[in-house]
């Protein structure tokens, strides 16, 4: 991809937070099931039947059969040529996708955007990348006001040891509620009624599957208590499991009431593009021409080298480091694909490999300060959208293998 001047960040080891962090979720693993709250039981019929009551069209399961219908069915709902932007998940690097959305505004070159997508931090964004630059500020106060440490300070040993997380999600819950306003979701509801489209994707982790929220269906709804249900699905889609307490929601099925247990939507995947059955389609799929998708990742996807330690937080961070720019990469390459193969161009942008950032899960607010100011230059600078997708590449040229190793790879050594 293309680079701007990195920011190159403290450098230091992980910090203590972190670890202190996956250390609680590791014993929280180690903890018998009967120290957590029963829940109410409820069938896997009627959860398949659930619904959020008096909002029908609130979600779809993005892995069923009629999720391509109801994709297609939004796409072309939207007036104009599809302009898409996808945000990922990310953590703390939320920062950086906060600035290159201004760093971009500034340009005079940012779209209005018919479909936004959002995922885990991507989905506390979302709303606000949704409404346009106007909502930038707003951004930059979220994220490099100081917010972002209270997530995970003063961990509760009790909470740790024998509850559903390290840290409660009401302090997620808090922070949306004082960022995403009444006026905000009418702002929403407002664009939702124009055809414009705002996806949020969270994890049932009761039917291990991804849902697909319709935030502007429910900011338009009127029914009561959707502002605080809209709330509740940006929080669910960035409560990290063991981290943040599930987030519960109230539903509907086979004429019982019952809550589902939802989680961040990254649990599935870093990104929501397209329903997988479009995604990996090998024909082509019925798409308006001449649009655009943006994928706006918060964090890295190329490999880097690291010398890891032998501890569980450097182990435990690592491993889910490289799961998630691994997963991303694939649906990455398929989206180019797919936007090659229906007309569409191809954006992306991602935190550049050079950035010395300080990991997901590091919430400092001079990091996350840093993190923004550079995404904000990145923005400005023209140069932060690459055309293709990243190419795996090893910095280390391997030597062909010399005769001893050879011989040592026969049959019968």
């Amino acid at each position: 991809m293309k680079k701007g001047r990195p920011y190159m960040g403290s450098g230091m080891q992980r910090p203590a937070t972190f670890r202190r962090v996956l250390i609680g979720v590791a014993l929280m693993a180690t903890l018998p099931a009967c120290t957590m709250t029963p829940r109410i039981p409820f069938t896997a019929q009627e959860q398949a039947l659930a619904e959020i009551p008096g909002i029908p069209d609130a979600r779809f399961w993005p892995d069923a059969d009629a999720a391509s219908t109801i994709a297609a069915r939004y796409a072309h709902e939207v007036r104009g040529p599809i302009r898409y932007l996808a945000l990922s998940g990310g953590g703390g690097d939320g920062a950086f996708g906060a600035g290159v959305l201004r760093g971009w505004s500034e340009t005079g070159t940012r779209p209005q955007f018919t479909l936004v997508s959002g995922v885990s931090t991507g989905a506390l964004i979302a709303p606000f990348a949704f409404l346009g630059s106007a909502y930038d500020g707003v951004l930059k106060d979220m994220y490099t006001g100081g917010y972002g440490i209270t997530l995970v300070d003063n961990p509760d040993p009790v909470s740790t040891l024998f509850g559903d997380g390290v840290f409660d999600s009401d302090r997620l819950l808090r922070l949306a509620r004082q960022f995403v306003t009444r006026d905000v979701i009418a702002a929403v509801a407002a664009e939702h009624r124009k055809g414009r489209r705002l996806l949020i994707q969270t994890t049932n982790l009761d039917a291990q599957r991804p849902v697909v929220w319709n935030m502007g269906a429910i900011a338009a709804s009127g029914v009561p208590g959707s502002d605080e249900l809209f709330r509740r699905v940006m929080v669910a889609s960035a409560s990290i499991p063991g981290i943040f307490t599930p987030t519960m929601i109230p539903v509907t099925g086979g004429g019982r009431s019952f809550r589902e247990m939802h989680v961040d939507g990254g649990v599935v995947s870093n990104v929501f593009i397209l329903p997988a059955q479009m995604l990996y389609a090998q024909p082509r799929v019925s798409v308006k021409q001449g649009g655009s998708i943006y994928i706006l990742n918060n964090g890295k996807l190329d490999p880097s080298f690291e010398v890891v330690q032998k501890s569980i937080p450097d182990i435990v961070g690592r491993s889910l480091s490289t799961m998630v720019a691994s997963g991303s990469r694939t649906t990455l390459s398929a989206t180019y694909n797919f936007a090659r193969k229906n007309g569409l161009t191809f954006h992306l942008t991602a935190i550049p490999p050079e950035v010395d950032n300080s990991g997901t899960m590091a919430f400092d607010t001079d990091e996350l300060r840093k993190l923004y100011a550079f995404g904000l230059e990145y923005g400005r600078s023209g140069h932060a959208w690459s055309s293709e997708p990243p190419a795996v590449q090893s910095d280390i040229a391997f030597r062909p293998a010399g005769p001893a190793a050879v011989a040592a790879l026969r049959p019968g050594r």
